[in-house]
C-alpha cells in the first residue's frame, strides 16, 4: 500500500481490526484462490513468456474460482488499475503493468496478486527467478523471504506494528540491503487496503502520526509485505503512474502474506 492509496478509504466507514471466527474463513477462502494463483504461475516464469500471458492465466484462474481479481478496477484518486496482477520485473519494485514485455534469462519478476471473493479480500506477492540468475538477486530473493518470516513472527497478541517493523528492517539492513520509506503493508478484511499500515521500517518521530504503532490483537488480519532493494531505498514511479521502480535502477524483492495474528503463532493464510 503507497501513502495515496489510503485517500480512496471511506472516511464514514469503520471496519473492525479484529475479525470474527466467520470472517476469518471466508478470509481465507480468497487466500486460498490467491495462493493457487502464485503457485500456478510459477511454471509459467520462464525465458520468452509475455507478462500479459501470466496475467491472462491468474485472471482465468481466479474467475473460474467465483471470485474476482482485487486489483483490476482498483482506483487510487483518479486512476483505475487496468490488470489482474502486479508484474514487476528486475528494478521494478510494485505495480509494474502487464504488456508484451518477454520475460529474460536471468531476471526476476515479482507476482503481486489480490482475489476478492464473497466479499472478502487475499493478498499475496512472491518474486520468481527467470532460469539462472546472479549471485546478488539470489541473495536478494533469500533475505527478502527471511525478512518476510520474520516479520509475521512478530506479528502476534500484544506486539505493536513496529515490532514487524523493527523485525523487518533489522534484518534487510544486517544483509546490506535496505527498505523503501513509500511502500507499506496493511491490514485486509472487507476491504483490500485497512489499517493498519505496517511500514517495514521503524518511522522517524515526526512520521509516527502517519504510521500509528498499534497494539496487534488476536485474530487481527494483516498483509504484511517486505520490499527489498538491493541498493538505496529511494524509488521513483515511471511515467505510466503506476510502475514504481528503484531509483538507482538496482533490483528489488517483493514477498507478501496475509496473515492472522494468534496469541504465540500467527497463521499464514497464503502459502503455496
Amino acid at each position: 500500500m503507497r501513502k495515496s492509496d489510503k485517500k480512496v478509504q471511506p472516511s464514514n466507514v469503520n471496519f473492525s481490526l479484529v475479525k470474527t471466527a466467520e470472517e476469518i474463513k471466508l478470509i481465507e477462502r480468497a487466500c486460498r484462490i490467491v495462493a493457487e494463483t502464485l503457485g500456478l504461475l510459477e511454471k509459467y516464469v520462464k525465458p520468452g513468456v509475455e507478462t500479459i500471458e501470466l496475467d491472462k492465466i491468474a485472471e482465468d484462474y481466479i474467475l473460474s474460482h467465483d471470485a474476482l481479481p482485487a486489483f483490476k478496477g482498483y482506483r487510487v484518486e483518479n486512476k483505475e488499475y487496468p490488470f489482474t496482477l502486479c508484474i514487476s520485473i528486475d528494478d521494478e519494485v510494485v505495480h509494474g503493468l502487464p504488456g508484451n514485455r518477454k520475460l529474460k534469462e536471468g531476471e526476476i519478476v515479482s507476482l503481486d496478486c489480490g482475489v476478492r471473493k464473497e466479499g472478502y479480500y487475499g493478498d499475496s506477492a512472491v518474486t520468481y527467478p527467470v532460469g539462472q540468475i546472479n549471485e546478488e538477486k539470489e541473495r536478494l530473493l533469500k533475505v527478502t523471504q527471511r525478512a518476510l518470516e520474520l516479520g509475521i513472527e512478530a506479528a502476534i497478541d500484544g506486539n505493536k506494528v513496529y515490532d514487524i517493523s523493527r523485525a523487518i528492517q533489522t534484518f534487510v539492513e544486517a544483509n546490506g540491503f535496505s527498505v523503501n520509506r513509500e511502500l507499506v503493508g496493511h491490514g485486509i478484511g472487507k476491504r483490500l487496503h485497512e489499517e493498519p499500515a505496517i511500514p517495514n521500517f521503524v518511522p522517524p518521530l515526526l512520521a509516527r502520526r502517519q504510521y500509528p504503532n498499534l497494539k496487534l490483537l488476536e485474530n487481527m488480519t494483516l498483509a504484511i509485505e517486505p520490499m527489498v532493494n538491493a541498493g538505496e531505498y529511494k524509488v521513483k514511479t515511471k511515467e505510466d503512474g503506476w510502475t514504481v521502480v528503484t531509483a538507482d535502477g538496482k533490483p528489488s524483492a517483493h514477498f507478501e502474506h496475509t496473515i492472522v495474528v494468534t496469541k504465540d503463532k500467527p497463521i499464514v493464510l497464503t502459502y503455496r
